[in-house]
């Protein structure tokens, strides 16, 4: 049987890269002409690139692993501000 492999991660680590993804999300969204279903993939594909370059650089698994849980808890964080900010708005 395969064990799974151990991933070291930082606490840090996705501290500074939830926050990042959201902000340059945000940046190409007023930059660039991007339709909103492409959003989510754009977050995905920041976090893996800030996850197999700079958070795991030598373990691609753990690289590619973590930046799924990046991208996810930045598209999270994201629609749930979204989604607050709404109501709070939208009250009597």
């Amino acid at each position: 049987m395969t064990e799974f492999p151990t991933i070291h991660t930082n606490i840090w680590d996705s501290l500074w890269a939830v926050p990042v993804i959201i902000v340059l999300t945000e940046i190409l969204k007023r930059v660039l002409p991007i339709r909103p279903q492409y959003i989510s993939t754009i977050a995905t594909s920041i976090g893996l690139i800030i996850s197999i370059f700079i958070s795991h650089p030598h373990n691609l698994a753990a690289g590619i692993f973590m930046g799924f849980f990046y991208s996810g808890a930045a598209i999270g964080s994201y629609s749930s501000i979204k989604t607050s900010l709404m109501a709070y708005r939208n009250r009597a």
